[in-house]
């Protein structure tokens, strides 16, 4: 990690959000995100695509098993709970109530996390392939060269 430069393919004063795109759990806050995200605050990837790939690498995170979403503030990074809140907290009324959730402690916060991200599958199913945003959506989706 550089701290001179942005991760690739974000540009400052971006957010993004990774998150596992074969999860249904985690397809599902996406496609929140894109409802509730008004002002069009958050671009998304997945950590399958070459841009979260990208990314991962950057970061030098694991780029074939990551069990958490990530939401990168320009070059800050914020994982599991921490990175929830931190969305949360720029989301429309009454979503960003959720950011006073930081007032429980982050260990158990992030233990209640990891408990979910570790068995969504199990509990939500997934996807046999990363799902591919749709028309209307796409400008929504961090792509290279953006």
């Amino acid at each position: 990690m550089n701290a001179d430069s942005f991760p690739p393919h974000i540009q400052p004063g971006e957010r993004v959000v990774l998150f596992d795109g074969v999860c249904k759990l985690c397809n599902g806050w996406a496609r929140f995100l894109i409802r509730h995200d008004r002002e069009r605050l958050f671009k998304l990837a997945s950590v399958q695509s070459p841009e979260g790939q990208a990314i991962l690498r950057w970061y030098g995170l694991p780029t074939d098993h990551f069990d958490t979403m990530a939401y990168i503030e320009g070059r800050e990074l914020f994982v599991r709970s921490d990175a929830v809140l931190r969305i949360a907290r720029l989301l429309p009324w009454p979503w960003r109530l959720g950011g006073v959730l930081r007032v429980i402690p982050a260990a158990l916060r992030d233990w209640l996390y990891d408990r979910i991200a570790l068995n969504r599958y199990r509990l939500f199913g997934r996807h046999e392939v990363c799902l591919l945003p749709s028309p209307d959506h796409e400008q929504r989706f961090l792509q290279a060269g953006n």
